[in-house]
């Protein structure tokens, strides 16, 4: 049996919740990595993913400048730099340049991955839609990478940006 709770009440309940960490260039070809709870899984053939970025983000004018993005799924060990690449703005800050965080050329797009992740994904942007004070992503995956050794998955396990591998 159902009770009836309100919004804040109810979404208490996703955790854990996966972490993905999007990067696209900007204008100046810069990679703008940034932290984001809000990714599916839209299609398997052809293979598609889907992000909610914020619209105040520096990276929609990334994502719409450069036409593609990477999405990495994070390892358990990624914790500080999804903490770091989600708390500051790539309109002040070169992300990459002020955290330590291993990175290797794309192979199809003109991005880069996370070495440590335990997947990438290399996505040509197919479309864009406004969702409230979001707009939603939808890449065709192009190129897919997973980890050499076995690495655990970064999840948020807890409000407050409690993150860690999902038990």
């Amino acid at each position: 049996m159902q009770k009836q709770v309100e919004y804040p009440e109810a979404i208490r309940t996703k955790y854990p919740e996966q972490v993905v960490i999007a990067i696209a260039k900007d204008k100046d070809g810069k990679a703008n990595p940034i932290t984001l709870g809000w990714t599916m899984i839209v299609s398997g053939s052809p293979p598609m993913m889907a992000i909610a970025v914020a619209k105040k983000h520096y990276s929609v004018e990334a994502i719409t400048h450069s036409k593609c993005f990477t999405i990495a799924f994070p390892s358990s060990d990624m914790a500080d730099a999804a903490l770091f690449f989600g708390s500051r703005s790539g309109r002040k800050v070169d992300k990459f340049a002020e955290f330590d965080c291993a990175t290797e050329p794309a192979k199809a797009i003109d991005s880069v991955l996370l070495a440590d992740a335990v997947a990438n994904f290399e996505c040509e942007l197919e479309s864009q839609a406004p969702a409230g004070d979001h707009i939603i992503f939808t890449g065709r995956i192009v190129a897919s990478h997973t980890s050499a050794e076995p690495k655990k998955r970064l999840y948020t396990i807890g409000p407050g940006h409690k993150l860690g591998p999902a038990s």
